[in-house]
């Protein structure tokens, strides 16, 4: 079963096409934008989710990652 989002898709893109622009404006190479957008997840997860759930968020995170790449 499909994991369903409380964001609609058009937001989700809007919000991704405005990153991806800012990254292209600055042409940063892939490693650079890689970087950029760990410290951008690092500073969220220290900002926003309570110190005594941020280990399991970032494992939920990469593991989400990880598998949103698999071939």
């Amino acid at each position: 079963m499909a994991i369903q989002s409380k964001y609609s898709n058009t937001q989700v893109e809007t919000i991704i096409a405005e990153l991806l622009a800012v990254l292209a404006k600055h042409d940063a190479p892939t490693d650079l934008s890689l970087m950029v957008l760990g410290n951008c997840v690092t500073d969220l997860l220290e900002r926003k989710v309570p110190a005594e759930a941020r280990q399991a968020v970032a494992e939920q995170f990469a593991k989400a990652l990880a598998q949103s790449v698999k071939g």
